[in-house]
């Protein structure tokens, strides 16, 4: 008789962040490995039709689909940081999680989760009033939706706070420092691009629930949901292996309920 391993984490990928003629990412592929997609939508990527296209796509491989809201920032692929105010942020959310709410509509699902993006994620993280304005817009437009949030961030406790459901979320291909946040992309070793370390960091992330800073401290982390940024350099490969990996130490993949 088979037995269902007892260590469970969530595979999603940012995805859909094509638009117009710019084409990024392997958005097809990697769903056979993930079981979340975070959708664009059409702040830093992504566009109407590729949306549909992607919420289509997900559907046939039986991922869960998410709202992927940024700033307002094609240009810089949301990756900015902009000044905005906490209700700047609750509009922007309402404004993006609804578009793709209707895009799922259209096609007879729903949306299960929502995860911020880039800049907008990262200044939540560390600012409780942002944090807050987000997960008022998420539990606004549908409070059974899932918020994706940093481990140990304002926005997991936010969330908590509002009654939402939280995914407590790692990172697989970033650093992290002694307080559990993500290295900045602007500082030097933010991004592990060898497939092994990473794949190193997120299995002892699953299993010990710690995660090794770049000063070498060990530091606790929740592990609910693991990252892929699908536009990373070799992404697929890097999901496929990841798949494996997890396979092989008995650590199950699906989506949070």
């Amino acid at each position: 008789m088979t037995t269902t391993p007892h260590l469970v984490i969530d595979l999603n990928c940012d995805m859909g962040e094509s638009y117009g003629a710019w084409h990024m990412g392997n958005d097809d592929a990697i769903l056979q490995f993930v079981s979340s997609a975070n959708v664009a939508c059409g702040f830093h990527g992504g566009d109407p039709s590729t949306m549909r296209k992607t919420v289509a796509a997900a559907i046939s491989n039986n991922v869960a689909i998410g709202a992927h809201p940024s700033l307002p920032d094609l240009v810089g692929f949301g990756r900015r940081v902009m000044q905005i105010t906490p209700q700047e942020a609750y509009d922007m959310v309402v404004y993006q999680v609804g578009a793709l709410a209707a895009v799922a509509a259209t096609q007879g699902t729903r949306l299960h989760h929502v995860k911020a993006h880039g800049a907008l994620y990262n200044m939540a993280a560390k600012d409780a009033a942002l944090s807050q304005a987000i997960c008022r817009a998420v539990r606004d437009v549908d409070a059974n939706l899932v918020l994706y949030g940093l481990a140990g961030s304002h926005l997991i406790q936010a969330a908590q706070d509002l009654g939402l459901k939280a995914a407590s979320e790692v990172f697989a291909d970033r650093s992290y420092q002694d307080d559990g946040s993500l290295t900045p992309r602007s500082q030097p070793g933010a991004m592990i691009e060898g497939v092994d370390t990473a794949v190193a960091q997120v299995l002892r992330m699953v299993q010990e629930r710690l995660v090794r800073s770049v000063n070498g401290r060990d530091v606790p982390v929740q592990a609910d949901t693991l990252c892929i940024h699908g536009d990373q350099p070799g992404a697929l490969v890097f999901a496929q292996t990841l798949r494996d990996a997890l396979g092989q130490a008995g650590i199950d993949v699906r989506t949070m309920s």
